[in-house]
């Protein structure tokens, strides 16, 4: 089964796929208009063939944009709990260029997020 993993931002969206059991930073997209974001995520979903979407959500106000969010491409949603920090922690222990990480940090956090929800499916 093919998989998207997001992790829901106010101005990013960081995304991972998985075909199978492992999972890998796909792209992040940063956005002003919603409208275009969610569509340019369709399109997404469409060329990769994505079977299901697993959404990144939080505690608090973040959590409940996120399960929003997740409602519109009727995704499943799992815990995202310290996804960020572990994606900064592994790119900073891989000597990754602050640049790089700065760009992709998000689809690292999405890769983590969704790594874990399929170690747990």
């Amino acid at each position: 089964m093919k998989y998207l993993g997001i992790d829901y931002g106010r101005s990013k969206i960081g995304l991972a796929v998985s075909d199978g059991k492992l999972s890998e930073p796909y792209q992040v997209i940063r956005y002003r208009d919603h409208d275009k974001m969610i569509a340019h995520i369709k399109r997404i979903i469409e060329k990769q063939k994505i079977e299901k979407v697993v959404v990144g959500v939080s505690e608090g106000e973040m959590g409940e944009e996120s399960k929003k969010f997740a409602e519109v491409f009727n995704a499943l949603t799992f815990d995202e709990t310290l996804s960020s920090h572990d994606a900064q922690q592994l790119s900073i222990e891989s000597h990754m260029g602050r640049k790089k990480r700065r760009e992709m940090e998000d689809a690292f956090a999405a890769s983590i997020m969704l790594q874990s929800y399929l170690d747990h499916v």
